[in-house]
């Protein structure tokens, strides 16, 4: 196994990457971009979309769709931003964070109170059809998502739980709340997370400097990744055979690291990822 810093970009707040048509593209939510990084050429493409944004996701018919400050928006290659909805325009504290698209199409992402206010955030589900409802919660910080092989079953992370959750999955609609794992064991926050071929999860901890993988179905954690930076926020799996894993970063308030905010690449670990989902709406 290796492990590297690609690409030029630093990010104050790297999260969100996704492997789509064989870019990497993720967010740094504090700069208020979008970045798209080829990790074979090292070409990066930086939008500017004027507020904080948690997540970015393809869209089918062309473009992305991103979750920000205020709500969710169509993005544009240009950059130009078409505002979609604001669920929460009265919570002044509260910001999109993490989100996915689902097997069949949908959009899911959540909020996070920035106060640390206990289930005042929410898990939002925006269909094809561009209806929003509420998915899941109360939450605080609602962050990780992803869908088991078969689509059947949604893994979710509000992070102050420090557990994995799991949910069955049909058209949509999630139900029958189980917890898949507990990451009490390791001392820092549960944030971004993808799954493998095989149905493990890999979690990236803040403040944690790792990325653990974990089986969801014994809830035991199987290995672990140690990556040389503190604030280790969000990882998935791309290049392509699906078979490299990249990992955002973010940079300390006070520790000094030689590569922090930088996107890293990990080769050699044996397994593969799963395709990325686009919103079909």
């Amino acid at each position: 196994m290796t492990i590297e810093p690609i690409g030029n970009y630093r990010a104050t707040w790297g999260e969100g990457p996704i492997w789509w048509d064989e870019m990497l593209l993720y967010v740094d939510i504090e700069q208020h971009k979008v970045i798209g990084l080829n990790p074979t050429t090292g070409e990066e493409k930086v939008i500017e979309v004027g507020e904080r944004v948690g997540t970015v996701v393809p869209r089918e018919t062309g473009g992305l769709v991103i979750a920000g400050d205020k709500g969710l928006y169509f993005l544009a290659c240009d950059g130009e931003k078409t505002k979609i909805i604001d669920p929460e325009p009265d919570k002044l504290d509260n910001r999109f964070n993490d989100g996915k698209c689902s097997p069949d199409g949908h959009f899911f992402a959540g909020t996070i109170s920035l106060v640390k206010k206990t289930g005042d955030a929410r898990l939002y589900k925006l269909d094809k059809n561009g209806d929003l409802s509420e998915a899941f919660g109360p939450v605080t910080n609602s962050n990780g998502l992803a869908w088991s092989v078969d689509g059947g079953t949604m893994y979710y992370i509000d992070t102050p739980r420090k557990e994995i959750l799991s949910f069955d999955y049909s058209d949509g609609h999630i139900s029958n709340m189980l917890r898949a794992a507990d990451t009490s064991h390791i001392n820092s926050s549960p944030d971004g997370m993808t799954i493998d071929a095989d149905g493990n999860l890999w979690v990236a901890f803040c403040h944690g400097a790792c990325v653990a993988c974990f089986d969801p179905k014994t809830g035991e954690e199987l290995r672990r990744v140690e990556v040389p930076c503190l604030e280790t926020t969000a990882c998935t799996f791309g290049g392509e055979n699906l078979d490299e894993l990249f990992i955002t970063t973010g940079v300390h308030k006070t520790e000094k690291e030689e590569h922090a905010g930088k996107v890293f690449r990990v080769t050699g670990l044996g397994v593969k990822g799963l395709p990325a989902f686009a919103y079909q709406g």
